[in-house]
């Protein structure tokens, strides 16, 4: 029963739309109306700006660990409960009740449930997913590419229901990507304003001009 409860609240925690409750309260703008039309950390950074963004990447992130960390504030064991009632949070976070069953793409709640899970091995997605950035200068690819990365990485820590949610994990991320691999292959996907990769786009885009 408590285990049940415990599924539920981490829906109803994932489901808070952090992006769109933001972005009306501080900044009077819905980000669903602008950028990407994404409720995501990415497209609140587009729209509110980086200290908008940026609670809303906390909020995302600790939306996730507060759902997971559900079992342990319970006193339910075993540990391995905080990955699986974190995809509640997860779930949430991309179907949110509170927005008619819409959501975002689930990559800050999902690394809220390995800081949970284990923080060290949060650092070293949080590692994964910035030198991607840096590489790429695509968060798409950072969390495509990153969370394939990160799946792969568990098998080494022989922990196979970490492994089993990691690969859930990349597949949704993977399908709420669809749009953007299709904006790669087209060259028009939206860079950040740093790394490699924008750095080879501007100087492609200035050997054009000549």
């Amino acid at each position: 029963m408590i285990l049940a409860l415990c599924f539920i609240l981490a829906y109803l925690i994932g489901s808070i739309p952090s992006g769109v409750w933001v972005g009306r309260a501080f900044f009077h703008q819905d980000i669903r109306t602008a950028g990407s039309h994404n409720i995501g950390t990415t497209n609140a950074y587009r729209v509110l700006g980086p200290v908008g963004g940026t609670i809303v990447l906390v909020m995302d992130i600790l939306k996730g660990t507060l759902g997971a960390s559900l079992p342990m504030l319970f006193g339910l064991h075993p540990h391995w409960l905080v990955l699986l009632v974190g995809l509640a949070a997860v779930f949430g976070h991309t179907c949110s009740i509170f927005i008619g069953f819409k959501g975002g793409k689930a990559v800050a709640t999902s690394a809220g449930i390995a800081l949970a899970y284990n923080p060290p091995f949060f650092v070293f997605c949080c590692i994964v997913f910035i030198s991607l950035v840096l590489l790429s200068s695509m968060v798409s690819v950072a969390s495509t590419l990153g969370m394939f990365l990160i799946t792969i990485a568990t098998l080494f820590m022989h922990d196979w229901i970490l492994t089993a949610v990691a690969a859930l994990i990349w597949i949704l991320i993977m399908v709420r990507h669809r749009a953007n691999f299709a904006r790669i292959k087209n060259g028009t996907e939206n860079m950040v304003p740093f790394g490699l990769g924008q750095y080879l786009r501007k100087r492609k885009a200035k050997h054009k001009s000549k």
